[in-house]
């Protein structure tokens, strides 16, 4: 996935948030929801954005009281992944060490956050060292 484009443009991003929280939405919900005072090219322009997201396999359509309905076919927290590791490979050359490090300094975090980090990392840590241990032949 290294130089992938951005999988969602910022435009289409309202459109997949409306359908990750409401379950499903049809043109003219989705419309009346992001351009309120719109009119016929608003509801365009909302059309295209479900076919282009449809198009990249992130929304899909059933017909249904004679209208489509539109739904997310990948979930957030999988966009949201895919997303961040096309970030990390333009940004930091595929190390996620530099991006968590300028986030962790500009952030600012909390003593809780910090301290859920720690354990975080402690986690990750012992969990990697029992993999090493049992790839040597040591105990699980």
């Amino acid at each position: 996935m290294g130089t992938n484009p951005a999988l969602i443009t910022d435009a289409e991003w309202p459109v997949m948030e409306y359908l990750w929280d409401k379950g499903q939405a049809t043109i003219r919900q989705l419309t009346d929801v992001l351009y309120p005072k719109g009119g016929p090219s608003e509801y365009a322009t909302v059309h295209k954005f479900l076919e282009r997201l449809e198009a990249k396999g992130l929304a899909c359509r059933e017909r249904g009281g004679g209208m489509y309905v539109f739904r997310a076919a990948v979930s957030r927290d999988d966009v949201i992944g895919r997303e961040l590791e096309t970030l990390v490979e333009k940004m930091c050359g595929g190390s996620l060490q530099p991006l968590l490090s300028n986030l962790v300094r500009v952030k600012r975090l909390t003593p809780a956050e910090l301290r859920d980090l720690r354990a975080l990392v402690d986690e990750l840590d012992a969990k990697s060292r029992r993999k090493k241990d049992r790839g040597q032949g040591g105990r699980p």
